[in-house]
């Protein structure tokens, strides 16, 4: 098992300081996690008492990494049916340190919208990977912004009190508010949490709703079955994190729908999640089913016709469309408008022309 096999997303393993040791084969390992078992702790296995301890990794994943003997207790690789006991040092050590994810500025063109002494509002371009994590190290938005501000002796882009406010997923498109200062991150980071700005996007989806409006509710959490994927788990649940979405339909296209979406919250992949749960996923999301001919035809002419829209924009069909705030500073109400990308429009034009084909035929 490799270290890229464990440790594929940045949100996977909160590391604390890297050491380094010798292993079995005479090869240097390197501390990436460590705890030390609470008093009275009854004997547990000690994949199933990491996996309550590393939220992030699932059970399997660390059984495999034990059989690797990357798990060790008291310094000695461990089996994954070994027992914890109260005082146990546990450490995970691979085969390699941490990368170092210090940010050091990148020459990468940034679409800036909006820029004055406090904030930027910026358009990141689907494909681009907001904060750099494992195998994303270079070329990131945030490398791009403190190029941008290079020249800017107060923003240090290894600062958490300025930067990004939010994200958005590597392929979705849409708009972005940085932060210049830490008081503008903090007022609108209040902002956010709050639900007082204004957000909406566009996404294009699998079926037609009953409906020309609703309301989805549920709480958002990590899929227990793919860790890569969010789950929605009952509002009045503890799993998860409570989130709410409004949609709005604005044409229909027999098979599939494009809709307006407006959050409340802004959790990891929300709209997906909460799409996917209603049963409408979002064209061409293979992380969340859309890549699957989930409705129409059984004809080749049509299979034919969905693998070129998947050709066309081969991502998630989703765009942060508007953003509004009050300004962090001046109180004055900031709102902006981005079009949809160039993929996205192609796609929404083919669906159209299909669907007035179809409809004439029919007539």
């Amino acid at each position: 098992m490799s270290v890229e096999e464990l440790i594929d997303d940045e949100e996977l393993l909160e590391a604390e300081d890297v050491s380094e040791a010798d292993g079995e084969d005479g090869g240097v390992l390197y501390e990436h996690f460590r705890i030390e078992v609470d008093r009275g702790q009854v004997p547990l296995r000690i994949d199933k008492y990491l996996s309550e301890h590393m939220p992030h990794q699932t059970r399997n994943r660390i059984q495999q990494a034990a059989d690797a003997g990357f798990i060790q207790v008291g310094g000695r690789p461990v089996k994954s049916n070994y027992k914890v006991r109260a005082g146990d040092v546990i450490t995970l050590m691979l085969d390699r340190p941490h990368f170092d994810t210090t940010i050091e500025p990148e020459d990468i063109p940034l679409d800036v919208r909006y820029e004055d002494d406090d904030l930027m509002v910026i358009y990141k371009p689907a494909g681009m990977v907001v904060h750099p994590g494992c195998g994303n190290f270079h070329g990131t938005l945030v490398h791009a912004i403190a190029w941008h501000l290079r020249n800017l002796p107060s923003y240090d882009p290894n600062d958490p009190q300025v930067g990004l406010v939010h994200r958005i997923d590597k392929d979705t498109s849409g708009l972005l508010v940085v932060a210049k200062t830490p008081e503008a991150k903090s007022n609108l980071g209040k902002q956010f949490f709050n639900h007082d700005t204004h957000r909406s996007y566009v996404a294009l989806v699998w079926g037609n709703f009953v409906e020309d409006e609703g309301r989805i509710e549920g709480n958002i959490g990590r899929d227990p079955k793919d860790r890569l994927r969010m789950a929605v788990f009952p509002p009045d649940s503890e799993t998860g994190k409570p989130a709410v979405t409004h949609y709005r339909v604005l044409e229909r296209y027999g098979y599939t729908t494009l809709v307006e979406c407006r959050l409340e919250t802004g959790r990891t992949h929300q709209i997906r999640a909460h799409m996917k749960h209603i049963g409408h996923p979002l064209f061409a999301d293979e992380r969340y089913g859309g890549t699957e001919i989930l409705r129409g035809e059984r004809t080749a002419s049509y299979k034919a016709y969905i693998q070129n829209c998947f050709k066309l924009c081969p991502r998630q069909v989703l765009h942060a469309r508007t953003l509004g705030f009050r300004h962090p500073r001046t109180g004055e109400q900031m709102d902006f408008t981005s079009d949809l990308p160039e993929d996205m429009q192609a796609l929404i034009d083919k669906w159209r022309g299909y669907f007035k084909t179809r409809q004439n035929e029919l007539s």
